[in-house]
């Protein structure tokens, strides 16, 4: 009998026999998606995603004899006609060319009697008669069942229906990229398949937090009353981690140990409930970075390096490049953990979580089916983009109910999204209803109510030298505005040595130097005034005693009040909010319209109700720019919802963008590690952009927007070269900035004229 194969040869010799690769996939797709009513339809599209290359022609290009060929579509049609497996056939039809289109025509374009005439990709079927695919599938003693239930009744196109499909893509493209890599690593036994995942073993993960907990406790040398309020945290997250997955928020202030209290929740709710994983999403990579220190600090030490996994822009990528044996491996290690996502401990970004969500390319959604049966914990949950909130909502909505997944949102400064539960029914059959975490918040925030909020009237413009009079006097003072330039305009006001700045400028490095002279500073009870902008809001744990914030929107004021009296040390710590003179406002995401909700609210409420630790005010605020800025109705979400009762993949892919420009990565000469910038600059041609040059890259380097192609700044970036199999290859996303004249010891990277380009 003829045998069929699915790939060539591996270094043994040995050719992947098609009816092994088939049975395979499909045994890998329905085991990732089991106990799911896709698991049956997964087992289809495993059987039949590579139907197409039972015919000569596709025999024939393994040998290298023909090309041009689509091997998928064949697949995917008998899906349609024979099974009705809508998801399936779209699953197979996209597994190498991406999600397509959840309508009536295009699904029929895939008959390869049209396809043979018109094939929209300009290939050549690999044989035009499925029944002679379907006669070699059923001799290769291959069996396809018709599935019990099936994902799409019909063709309607929602958020969760397209979730459904978009879950049933990744196990088939996981499976496939699996077994296929398992031929090509084989041996004379047989296929390698790569060594899973370690599981996340909650109960003694959360031992080890808890002790760890208990430390910083006993070593902490803030408040009581602060002290009294983590632990209250503690007992209300372990205490709800007994109810059933779903929807969640943890509502509580600034400095009560948020991040550690949900991790904590996560594991309980885990060992609970047999969930898999815990994915941390984090908005800003600085915050990302000091998680996944004391993360790792934690963990590593029992259960190894590969029970963390960081994925995100600056975690490494690129190609491999004289490295030690140990070295290598455990690169290769990371890199294959970040495809697939099988690692017990997620650290990533809203960015990469979210647009993998509306994704329609395999690399993208190979990770989905992991997300099922795992805790997603997004961190400073007030970031996400109002205009882009109702679909993402439903989503994550979809995933936690239809996925036996636990979805936890923390801040607090909490979003009123359940204001938005009828928009989001319309996308979910679940909505928006997520359950406090928090039992009474208010008996959180209130003993935390250390900070006296004094609001300057917005009609009362400050110009540069007032404020500067106002900073002047005090002994340690910390001053947010909303623009970089308006922070150089008070630096160079001030002309003061002693005073310090940060912002995105800077390089990870330079931040956290200027943190730990901060630090320093104030724990010695040194003069200590420093210029931020709203970099300095999320994450950075830091306590002055006074703040003066620009007029900004709520939550952003809150976070900047999270930096005063932190400790509970005093009192009362004071904050300013005044208007400065150029009232300006980054651009995008509503920032500004924000900000005027806040004014808005002050005008017609005064300032002895702008009751900032009250967690029914903050509901209030987003009530009112929710009834303003109508998330439902914005240009993106109208565009998203067309797109989505569309059903069209790959426009919906291109339109969910979280940020929407494109930003390309610099390494930057900061004078103190101007050996490192050297070191990288004079490794960067021999050893070419691998992950280990990346992690030696982190500390020196700044996110740019991409700047017009006849921008002079191209002039000052040199581009980090890939080399592959000893071909060097240029990126367009990694730059060595040559100008050392133009990063500024104090305000950091400063192209002439170009302050504002950097992203804040």
């Amino acid at each position: 009998m003829t045998i069929y194969y699915a790939h060539s040869r591996n270094d043994y010799e040995k050719w992947h026999p098609l009816k092994e690769h088939l049975a395979s996939v499909s045994r890998l797709a329905g085991e990732y998606l089991a106990g799911w009513q896709g698991e049956e339809e997964g087992r289809l599209a495993g059987l039949l995603h590579d139907l197409g290359k039972y015919g000569d022609r596709f025999q024939n290009r393994l040998h290298g004899q023909d090309k041009g060929l689509d091997h998928w579509s064949q697949g995917a049609w008998i899906a349609l006609k024979d099974y009705r497996a809508i998801a399936a056939a779209l699953a197979i039809q996209g597994h190498h060319v991406g999600l397509q289109y959840l309508r009536e025509e295009p699904l029929r374009q895939l008959e390869p009697d049209k396809l043979k005439i018109r094939h929209p990709l300009n290939l050549q079927l690999s044989e035009t008669n499925p029944e002679i695919l379907i006669q070699r599938f059923t001799e290769d003693q291959l069996q396809a069942q018709r599935p019990s239930k099936l994902l799409l009744g019909s063709i309607t196109s929602r958020i969760d229906t397209m979730l459904n499909i978009r879950i049933l893509f990744s196990a088939l493209v996981d499976a496939d990229y699996l077994d296929t890599e398992a031929h090509f690593n084989g041996n004379k036994n047989g296929k390698q398949y790569r060594t899973e995942g370690k599981p996340l073993y909650p109960e003694q993960a959360l031992t080890i937090l808890q002790e760890h907990i208990n430390k910083l406790e006993a070593n902490a040398s803030s408040s009581a009353t602060l002290a009294t309020v983590r632990r209250q945290l503690q007992r209300d997250c372990l205490d709800s981690a007994e109810i059933n997955p779903g929807l969640f928020t943890l509502t509580a202030p600034t400095g009560s140990g948020k991040t550690l209290a949900m991790l904590a929740f996560a594991l309980a709710h885990a060992k609970a409930h047999k969930l898999r994983r815990v994915v941390m999403v984090i908005p800003y990579l600085s915050i990302i970075e000091q998680t996944a220190k004391v993360i790792r600090t934690l963990f590593e030490p029992y259960f190894g390096s590969d029970y963390i996994l960081e994925h995100h822009s600056l975690a490494g990528g690129g190609q491999e490049s004289r490295q030690s044996d140990s070295e290598e491996q455990q690169d290769r290690r990371r890199q294959q953990l970040a495809e697939n996502w099988d690692a017990p401990i997620i650290l990533t970004t809203n960015v990469q979580l979210l647009e993998s969500l509306f994704s329609n390319r395999p690399s993208q959604c190979r990770k989905l089916h992991r997300l099922r049966k795992s805790v997603i914990l997004f961190d400073e949950a007030q970031t996400l983009p109002i205009g882009l909130a109702v679909p993402t909502l439903a989503a994550l909505s979809h995933l936690a109910y239809e996925h036996s997944s636990t979805v936890v949102f923390s801040t607090a400064t909490q979003p009123a999204f359940s204001h938005l539960h009828d928009y989001v029914k319309k996308q979910c059959s679940r909505g928006w209803q997520p359950i406090e975490i928090v039992k009474n918040p208010a008996q959180l925030f209130m003993p935390l109510a250390r900070t006296r909020y004094h609001w300057h009237s917005p009609q009362q413009r400050w110009s540069w030298d007032y404020l500067t009079e106002q900073l002047k006097p005090h002994h340690q003072a910390l001053c947010i505005v909303n623009l970089k330039r308006h922070a150089k305009v008070i630096l160079e006001t001030l002309d003061d040595i002693s005073i310090l700045h940060l912002s995105t400028n800077q390089c990870p490095a330079h931040r956290a130097d200027v943190l730990t002279q901060v630090r320093e500073a104030l724990q010695n009870n040194q003069p200590c005034t420093l210029i931020a902008t709203q970099c300095i809001e999320a994450g950075v744990d830091i306590d002055f005693p006074i703040v003066y914030r620009s007029y900004a929107p709520l939550d952003a004021i809150i976070q900047a009040a999270g930096r005063c009296n932190r400790e509970g040390k005093l009192e009362n710590g004071d904050v300013h909010i005044f208007c400065p003179e150029d009232e300006k406002y980054p651009l995008g995401g509503g920032y500004q319209q924000a900000a005027e909700v806040t004014k808005e609210l002050l005008n017609r409420l005064g300032n002895e109700a702008m009751q900032m630790h009250h967690p029914e005010f903050i509901t209030q605020y987003y009530r009112s720019l929710y009834d303003l800025s109508q998330p439902q109705a914005t240009k993106d979400s109208r565009n998203l919802t067309e797109l989505i009762t569309a059903g069209a993949f790959p426009e919906i892919a291109s339109a969910y963008r979280l940020i929407k420009q494109d930003t390309i990565n610099v390494v930057v000469p900061y004078e103190p590690q101007i050996e490192l910038y050297q070191a990288l600059d004079e490794s960067k041609d021999s050893e070419g952009l691998n992950r280990k040059w990346i992690q030696k890259a982190r500390p020196l380097t700044v996110s740019l927007y991409r700047p017009k192609p006849d921008d002079t700044i191209w002039d000052s970036l040199i581009p980090v070269p890939v080399l592959k199999k000893g071909k060097r290859q240029e990126t367009d996303d990694w730059f060595m900035y040559s100008r050392k004249e133009h990063y500024h010891h104090l305000l950091g990277l400063c192209p002439p004229n170009q302050l504002n380009l950097w992203i804040a």
